[in-house]
């Protein structure tokens, strides 16, 4: 039988998987130095300032932090002048931290799961972090030239990370997060999407597949359908995030020899708080039913990570997921193999 990797494998390359893959089996989301000096809330905390110094708060019963755009708080108050508010937080650390971080690969075992270093936010989020969303998205049509200006900074940025993790760590995967869309829309045009941020994000993940990452997962929870062209051009090999509202039964079926769709399990579906094992094995048979193929898709929460914000969801989908696979695929329960549960949230 094969591996929770090996299966993963089969599933992205147009192999002959024997399951589903399930979730985050064979995906180990890892450090990198500027984590360490990067703070960030934790639940119930308010206006903690990261190294870019943008705010965040995380108030008690929300799902996760968001940033504070407080007219006193904004880092980019104007999108003209942003060269005077923003500078970028220096990537120089200490052997001692790439050697802790590295123990953290070294242990992982590779013939299981992927290294995969976990890099968050991504280029688009950085820039609505430090001005705000609304600003960021009128800033496309008024500023231009500076938001070109801005996005090429924030790529040098990325592109001096990424040498480090790759040299440093060297990741099998690399796990970006930047968020394009809502439930039903993608933030801006694919053609404006196209004109900013494809040959940015070209540039980033080929440097990582060229640096010894086999693949390259992004996450975007969200609707993101129509910018499925221009992720395959950008060098993405598994979109995480895809919420069920893009109708992935058709994006795998017209795609999923070139790209993954790993998710499908929105939290508004699932992970809410009158969630049963019994609703959350509905919604999977429904939805691998639909898809009707483990090529290509990979059913997963659509949060950037393993878990959930209610208890015990996340695991009712594990078991779900995997009590599919041995009664439609004839799968062996002894015969699926993976790591222990990684939780990440």
């Amino acid at each position: 039988m094969l591996t929770a990797r090996e299966n993963m494998d089969a599933v992205i390359k147009g192999g002959n998987p024997e399951r589903f893959a399930n979730n985050y089996e064979a995906i180990q989301l890892l450090l990198h130095p500027f984590m360490l000096h990067n703070p960030s809330p934790q639940p119930g905390q308010l206006e903690v300032v990261d190294a870019w110094g943008v705010t965040n708060s995380w108030p008690e019963n929300v799902p996760g932090m968001f940033p504070v755009h407080t007219p006193d708080k904004v880092v980019i108050k104007d999108f003209e002048t942003w060269k005077d508010t923003l500078k970028a937080p220096s990537l120089k650390f200490t052997d001692e931290e790439w050697a802790m971080c590295k123990a953290q690969y070294d242990a992982v075992d590779s013939t299981q799961s992927y290294k995969s270093a976990f890099v968050a936010p991504g280029i688009f989020e950085r820039m609505h972090h430090c001005a705000g969303i609304d600003n960021t998205l009128i800033a496309f049509y008024d500023y231009e030239d500076e938001v070109h200006d801005l996005i090429k900074y924030i790529t040098e940025w990325e592109l001096e990370l990424a040498e480090g993790i790759c040299s440093n760590l060297k990741p099998d995967a690399i796990f970006h997060h930047d968020d394009w869309g809502s439930m039903n829309s993608t933030f801006i045009s694919p053609s404006m999407f196209e004109e900013f941020f494809v040959d940015a994000y070209k540039e980033v993940y080929k440097y990582y597949h060229e640096h010894g990452c086999k693949y390259v997962f992004h996450h975007s929870d969200s609707y993101g359908a129509t910018l499925v062209p221009a992720m395959i051009d950008m060098g993405i090999d598994v979109w995480q995030g895809c919420m069920s509202s893009n109708d992935l039964p058709t994006l795998v079926k017209k795609y999923g020899d070139k790209i993954t769709f790993m998710g499908g399990f929105d939290g508004a579906m699932i992970d809410c708080p009158d969630a049963t094992p019994e609703s959350v094995k509905k919604c999977v048979y429904e939805m691998l039913d639909a898809v009707g193929t483990p090529k290509g898709f990979i059913p997963c929460i659509a949060q950037g990570g393993p878990g959930s914000v209610f208890p015990n969801v996340y695991q009712w989908l594990v078991d779900a997921i995997d009590e599919y696979s041995i009664e439609k695929m004839n799968v062996k329960k002894e015969d699926i193999t993976r790591l222990p549960l990684q939780i990440m949230f």
